[in-house]
């Protein structure tokens, strides 16, 4: 009768086997992934901008402006902002305002947003057309880097 050591080697073997196959197809397929990869980097991007795009069409359609305050707190992904809306209501969106490129902490600006939904919210006087130029040079530095590595790692595939 097997003992339960020898199975539990077995099992850890076979494992291995699977992992090295794993690999295998992996690094067989590299080439491939870093184009895939390069190409759902500009799909999302490309997802970005419609977002963008349709946020600006949601606050043009019902807009009004107010002084925002750029809170404190902001980071790299959102920058927050404090303003009082038509209403009354003290507003600070969850997300952040919209094109916040130049904000700085206890700074007042102009702001325009959505009165139906004072969450959506730009600095006034920027649109997605301020997203377009930056989002267009991280593309390009996507492609620059992964179109020759993936043509390198084709070349050089075993």
């Amino acid at each position: 009768m097997a003992t339960g050591a020898g199975t539990g080697t077995r099992t850890i073997d076979e494992l291995a086997v699977l992992v090295r196959l794993a690999v295998r197809a992996v690094l067989g397929r590299l080439p491939e992934i870093v184009a895939g990869l390069a190409v759902l980097i500009t799909v999302l991007a490309g997802f970005a901008v419609a977002g963008a795009a349709l946020d600006d069409r949601a606050i043009e359609s019902n807009p009004a402006v107010a002084k925002a305050e750029v809170l404190e707190g902001s980071t790299f992904t959102r920058t927050l902002v404090r303003f009082t809306a038509a209403d009354g209501t003290a507003v600070v969106p969850e997300r952040g305002v919209y094109y916040p490129r130049g904000l700085q902490a206890g700074a007042m600006v102009a702001v325009e947003y959505d009165v139906t939904d004072p969450e959506h919210v730009r600095v006034a006087g920027r649109t997605v057309l301020d997203a377009v130029a930056p989002l267009l040079l991280g593309i390009l530095a996507v492609w620059l880097t992964l179109a020759p590595l993936s043509r390198w790692l084709h070349h050089h595939r075993h």
